[in-house]
């Protein structure tokens, strides 16, 4: 398994992954039909109802034999090949497909005739972002660069993924290297957000975003490191989930900042993020930082939205966070409907002004400062196969580094700007790391103390000020600070549209572990406002 940062697996451990890992996928016996239950409906009338039907909806028509998995891959198929198009022409979110997803899909659902359901992940087809191993797929992270980058096995939450019964059917573009948030890269091109072509989806999980929004899958994994779920969250009307550093492992993951990285799901409801969290949570011995989890999650995250209420919280409104320029009060305006839509439902909604915690959010961005470092060590890390055509150095195992990748010219030139200066950049600012690792530490204790202080259950903002902007135009107005550079959780909700139709996320952040707080306030919150639409595509 590849590591994480600077952290590598054991080699005992590394040994026993392809044990654990979900077993390899046969084709069907011959004769045996994988897709006939008692009673289906029909794939013309599955194709329309996609955009309307989350994990929890699938899970129900699964157990009942109205659908079988292989029909939900092929129906998910099918919309991928109607509205994804290519690079010119549709939503092109998607980087590469599974080509052993229909395999995968027969064989869950011989097991679930066979009486073996593995949980309510069982045969639910799901999409991830092309920064995260998968064995048998390339990892690009976006980049003609890493084209033929292939890793042994599968990243620890895909693994989680798969032995829950989930099964993977595509990988998704993202900003290359997820150095960005309008999702453009070498190898995928530019992702367009549905809900309006001439737009981006968001980053660097745009094409995650972009994918579900567009029901190519039901759910879909992405990683975050300032904004990068949270923000395809907003700008694509779905709930994401920014988790605690050390709640899970971003094991099999490529790095930009082992003191900022996190990976989560984004969906289209609440219950459905949780559910991949009851999956994906825990202990990893490859990932130091899960250490800090251990016993500070619960057994369900699910079960408890049933009693889901806003009654009763205190939610404080972070002013300082509220756009004030022309191009932001769109935004701001849907955010203090919210707030209204809040207190309609019984929280007690209180402002919070802290411009000092404002300016130690801008000194404690780690990922300029650890990029190259924890880049190398994923790309160096035994059994991860380099593209033999990019090593400088005909090392034993063909090892790339951050320096092979921008001496080939193969990344997108806006992201080549950012990463080539940091090439040679490892450890030759010790003073600025300290100090930044030092604002880090302060932010959080900040946060901390004033969830405490004031009572809190939750801060809220916006995740953006600003909508998604047209393509070719710097995306702006991001408050992806305050979560990723203190290592507290963070969840988006869609909290409506503006009156040109663009979706806004609301924020709410809490205290560290308390993704179970954050899932309930944003679970009544949806089901007391129903804001989420599904977009209008047109064939390319």
């Amino acid at each position: 398994m590849r590591v994480h940062g600077a952290f590598r697996r054991p080699a005992v451990l590394a040994a026993t992954a392809t044990v654990l890992a979900f077993p390899l996928i046969t084709p069907p016996a011959q004769g045996d039909s994988t897709d006939r239950p008692s009673v289906r409906i029909s794939d013309t009338s599955l194709d329309r109802k996609l955009p309307y039907l989350g994990v929890t909806d699938l899970e129900k028509m699964l157990e009942s034999g109205r659908v079988t998995s292989v029909q939900l891959a092929r129906a998910y198929l099918r919309r991928m090949a109607a509205y994804n198009g290519d690079r010119a022409h549709g939503v092109n979110a998607i980087i590469a497909k599974n080509r052993d997803a229909l395999r995968e899909a027969a064989r869950l659902d011989r097991e679930r005739r066979a009486g073996r359901v593995r949980g309510p992940l069982h045969g639910i087809p799901i999409v991830i972002k092309d920064n995260t191993d998968m064995a048998g797929m390339p990892t690009t992270s976006g980049s003609e660069s890493l084209a033929r980058f292939r890793p042994p096995d599968d990243a620890y939450q895909v693994r989680r993924l798969r032995a829950s019964g989930a099964f993977v059917l595509a990988k998704t573009n993202l900003h290359e290297f997820a150095y960005g948030i309008t999702t453009i890269s070498s190898r995928g091109g530019q992702t367009r957000n549905p809900y309006d072509l001439t737009r981006n989806p968001g980053g660097s999980s745009g094409g995650t975003g972009a994918a579900v929004a567009s029901a190519f899958a039901p759910i879909g994994m992405g990683t975050d490191t300032c904004g990068s779920i949270r923000i395809p969250a907003a700008q694509n009307s779905l709930v994401g989930l920014r988790p605690t550093i050390g709640l899970s492992s971003r094991d099999g993951v490529a790095p930009m900042s082992d003191t900022q990285d996190t990976m989560g799901p984004l969906g289209t409801s609440v219950p459905d993020v949780a559910t991949v969290l009851n999956a994906t949570v825990g202990y990893d011995p490859a990932d130091p930082s899960t250490a800090r989890g251990v016993g500070r999650h619960p057994r369900d995250y699910v079960g408890p939205l049933r009693h889901a209420t806003l009654r009763g919280a205190r939610i404080g409104l972070f002013t300082d966070l509220l756009g004030t320029k022309p191009a932001e009060r769109p935004t701001t305006a849907v955010i203090h409907r919210a707030v209204r839509e809040l207190r309609r439902a019984g929280a007690t909604v209180v402002t919070v002004h802290r411009p000092d915690i404002i300016d130690t959010v801008n000194h404690a961005d780690a990922i300029g400062l650890e990029f190259e470092r924890d880049l190398n060590t994923y790309l160096t890390s035994p059994g991860n196969r380099a593209p033999r055509s990019l090593a400088r150095l005909r090392a034993p195992r063909d090892e790339v580094t951050l320096a092979d990748i921008v001496a080939s010219g193969k990344v997108t030139p806006s992201v080549m700007k950012i990463i080539k200066p940091l090439v040679g950049s490892t450890g030759k600012h010790p003073r600025e790391y300290r100090a930044t690792l030092a604002a880090h530490a302060k932010l959080r204790h900040q946060l901390d103390r004033l969830l405490r202080h004031r009572r809190l259950d939750a801060i809220t903002y916006p995740t953006l000020k600003r909508t998604a902007m047209k393509i070719g135009k710097d995306q702006l107005g991001s408050n992806c600070g305050p979560s990723a550079r203190s290592g507290l959780p963070a969840l988006t909700v869609p909290a409506g549209y503006t009156r040109a139709g663009m979706p806004v996320g609301l924020e709410l952040l809490g205290r560290p572990f308390t993704e179970p707080t954050l899932l309930g306030l944003g679970q009544a919150y949806e089901q007391s406002t129903h804001h989420r639409r599904p977009p209008e595509l047109h064939k390319p």
